[in-house]
């Protein structure tokens, strides 16, 4: 079988490892094109320090560096390979810090790591050249090292070379051929080559790429500080710097350290240290700023700007102090390298929406280089990637999140954070204000405390329920919490919660992303996506889930049938309008007469959430709609109106309460806050917020796509696969499902509670029997109706009801208990009452 062609823009340590990826897989008609000479293109890749830390909140990155330094280790030559396994050290100089390295402790646990966190004294005895005064501890991770960049793409080229591959330097890309909607072929200068599948792996250029197809690439390039000192005492004569070596990784065997309260990093270079730094304001760099080199070489690169010695005068003063052998050291080489940031500091992947076959891979560094390879590798050949790549897909950004000006301010802002201590709920400072609903001013009279994410700001809690907390039954008081659970958290959420299950709340829901599919090939699109049966009466609603090819959970959606070729989505974001858009694309290139037309209507509508034992109560008074059991049963939807307002009407809850999701257009969303709000006083309605959301979900066992599930997951594991039809056919996964519901997997999602009913996890701890590691927590909240701690986590599927657990919470051990779930309402009474 004839090869698919596939041109690789961009030859530095991504470009060279995903060539490297396909030709292993038996591709061999691979091209790969960078501006600059080969070996040394002057990209990023080419000054990078090469720190493969790999410990990360995300299971994905984590693994994805794992694999980096697997990967680059079994790169040799001469005795020498491409990675340098000397382990890493992370440095707590405060009592904040080193509180979060127990909690980074817990992700590398979570994820596979060997990690510790050692005293002050062991830090000193791995790290000889540390002041042992200046840390209280550290972490380390004896995994971690040094990659050779540079030397790695030369082993990768030369290989993939071997297999089939073409590397081209000095071919600047100057246009991307299409046809029909689909990608063509690559230009360089007055050369096409042509292509099947093109990858832009061009790094900080990659923006530029993306311009030659109108796509937007929300990254920018971004100066990062890199000196090397000038040989140090204790270091000269050590066997590192005896050594002759090939690549930059193998002249160290000190592990390579961080100093995360104060921005910096260090790596020995045989008798130097090279220190990086992000102790300094965030620099742009602008394409025409950057050096315009004739012959590109180790210190003359496009890549490599000035040094701005005035931004390393504060931290070269605690670089001393850490480090007091640093004292009286010079400066041999100084730096300000060239890296690419985006809005979120996660990596961008995926394929362009607008032009098929046209990838890109950018915003890769080295530590995780290889794992991204060989995940866009698995996209090409195998159509899915065996790891979840939600975190890093491209099609994550709303419209307004690829906004030049809004891509600046936020990557900047993620430079600054780098090595902040961030909570998961945690908003960004700026941007705010990006997208509000319509009764975001009743919100703000109301004192809500937002929350923001992709640009909504949405309501946490109301600090008009505040007097609410004192009136609340003894057994729904909340208790006291630890500092950081507590952080972004309001005992306000336990009245807003109580009121939800007593008596009647509203919340937002606008954020929710909608999408309309319709036409007449509306209904098959669906049919092929999902794995419930869609062809029901007008009205009706169904929960159901797309899958990726091997029987993943690709996502979860509610549709409503509004009419015969219309349908309703109730999404989790721009990865399913991403993926519905393509397919409905591809169907009516099939087959005109089955178009099907998929608009993202979140914009221009609203929704608003009335649920409680009271629910029937405030809305029956305001609509003609029949409300009762026989009028409007469970998972129906109806369009009628409220007040005189046009409204569509979807019984379903995402709390576990009676009531309705009401959607109307957002021009006359605060008019039906109002309308809501006014009738709701005779019943002491209130508006309640995201914390009492989550609360309330997780009691009811509802899952969070992509928290508690995702591609790498089979339904019926997760506990979703009553949403799996065993008689449906034709859908996207069928086989590869159904063969998962008769081999259960070896893990399931299960529900924990904890045993003294106050102690708070958070999320992504590691789960211990018997003191091994058998899993990690998903989600997790108080559920203030069965007065304790929820969490949900995987599990080894033999474990049992009743048995019991530890969660290592920043190093203290929470005993809990597997129980079963739902915990609120498991008949389902309430919700259909």
């Amino acid at each position: 079988m004839k090869s698919p062609r596939v041109v690789i823009i961009g030859a530095g340590i991504v470009g060279a490892n995903l060539a490297d990826e396909l030709t292993q897989r038996g591709w061999n008609d691979i091209t790969v094109l960078d501006k600059g000479p080969i070996p040394l293109t002057g990209g990023s890749t080419s000054h990078a320090p090469g720190l493969v830390f790999q410990t990360n909140a995300s299971k994905t990155m984590t693994e994805f560096a794992a694999y980096t330094g697997a990967k680059l280790a079994s790169l040799v030559r001469g005795g020498e390979s491409a990675f340098n396994q000397v382990g890493g050290l992370e440095v707590a100089t405060t009592a904040a810090r080193m509180e979060e390295l127990k909690r980074r402790q817990g992700w590398a646990t979570s994820w596979g790591l060997e990690a510790r966190v050692v005293d002050a004294a062991e830090a000193k005895a791995l790290h000889p050249l540390i002041d042992e005064d200046q840390v209280l501890g550290a972490l380390h991770i004896p995994s971690d090292g040094l990659a050779s960049s540079v030397f790695a793409v030369e082993l990768l080229r030369e290989r993939a070379e071997s297999r089939g591959a073409v590397f081209i330097g000095s071919a600047p890309v100057t246009g991307i051929e299409r046809n029909a909607g689909r990608v063509t072929g690559v230009r360089s200068g007055d050369t096409v080559f042509p292509a099947d599948f093109v990858v832009s792996a061009a790094g900080f250029w990659g923006p530029a790429v993306g311009d030659l197809i109108g796509m937007k690439v929300p990254l920018i390039p971004l100066a990062h500080q890199y000196i090397t000192t000038s040989p140090l005492a204790p270091l000269r004569g050590s066997a590192a710097a005896a050594r002759k070596v090939h690549g930059t990784g193998n002249n160290a065997d000190l592990p390579i350290l961080r100093h995360q309260d104060e921005d910096l990093y260090f790596r020995e270079h045989g008798e130097r240290l090279g220190i990086g730094s992000y102790a300094h304001r965030a620099i742009p760099v602008g394409y025409d700023e950057m050096p315009n080199t004739g012959e590109i070489t180790e210190h003359n690169m496009p890549s490599r700007m000035e040094f701005t010695g005035e931004d390393f005068e504060g931290p070269w003063k605690n670089c001393q102090l850490l480090l007091p052998s640093l004292q009286g050291a010079a400066f041999e080489d100084a730096f300000n390298g060239i890296f690419s940031f985006t809005p979120d500091g996660g990596s961008l992947v995926g394929e362009s929406r607008d032009l098929r076959g046209f990838f890109i891979a950018e915003a890769v560094w080295v530590t995780h280089s290889a794992g991204v390879a060989k995940a866009v590798a698995q996209l090409l050949v195998d159509g899915r990637s065996e790891t979840d790549l939600r975190e890093l897909d491209v099609a994550r950004f709303e419209e307004v999140q690829l906004q030049p000006d809004y891509v600046l301010e936020t990557s900047q802002h993620n430079f600054d954070e780098i090595y902040d201590i961030r909570h998961p709920l945690e908003p960004r400072t700026s941007p705010r204000n990006v997208r509000v609903s319509p009764f975001h001013q009743r919100q703000v009279e109301l004192g809500a405390f937002f929350l923001e994410t992709a640009g909504w700001e949405r309501p946490h809690w109301y600090e008009a329920n505040a007097e609410l907390v004192a009136q609340l039954p003894e057994d729904w008081q909340p208790p006291a919490r630890d500092e950081w659970s507590a952080k972004f958290e309001s005992p306000i959420s336990a009245a807003e919660a109580h009121a939800t299950r007593t008596n009647v709340a509203m919340y937002d829901m606008t954020a929710l992303k909608r999408l309309e599919v319709s036409g007449p090939g509306a209904l098959e699109l669906l049919q092929k996506l999902t794995t419930s049966g869609l062809d029901k009466s007008i009205g009706s609603v169904t929960y159901t889930l797309m899958l990726d090819e091997s029987g993943g959970v690709k996502s979860d959606l509610t549709v409503a049938r509004i009419d015969q070729d219309l349908f309703q989505l109730g999404a989790n974001g721009g990865l399913d309008l991403d993926y519905i858009l393509k397919h409905a694309a591809d169907q009516s290139a099939a087959d005109p007469a089955l178009w099907a037309q998929v608009r993202d209507t979140t914009a221009e509508t609203c929704c608003i959430g009335v649920w409680g034992p009271r629910a029937r109560d405030l809305v029956a008074q305001l609509t003609a709609q029949d409300l009762t059991n026989d009028g409007l049963k469970y998972f129906r939807a109806a369009s009628t109106s409220i007040a005189g307002i046009p409204v569509r009407l979807m019984r379903l809850s995402y709390v576990g309460e009676l009531g309705w999701e009401i959607y109307t257009t957002a021009d006359l969303g605060l008019r039906l806050w109002d309308v809501l709000w006014e009738a709701g006083q005779g019943l002491g309605v209130i508006a309640a917020g995201r914390g009492a959301f989550n609360s309330l979900r997780l009691e009811k066992g509802y899952r969070s796509w992509g928290s508690d599930m995702d591609t790498e997951h089979d339904p019926f594991a997760a506990g979703v696969g009553f949403a799996v039809r065993a008689a449906k056919e034709g859908y996207i996964g069928k086989d590869a499902v159904e063969q998962r519901r008769n081999n259960p997997a070896t893990r399931r999602l299960r529900c924990l509670t904890v045993d003294d009913g106050t102690s708070m996890v958070m999320g992504k701890e590691p789960v211990f029997v018997n003191g091994e590691n058998v899993g990690y927590v998903t989600s997790a909240a108080f559920g203030h109706t069965v007065h304790k701690p929820i969490a949900y986590a995987w599990l080894p599927a033999a474990m049992e009801e009743g048995e019991k657990v530890k969660i290592n919470y920043f190093g203290t051990m929470v005993e809990a208990s597997i129980v079963s779930e739902p915990m609120v309402d498991p008949g389902m009474v309430v919700i259909r009452a």
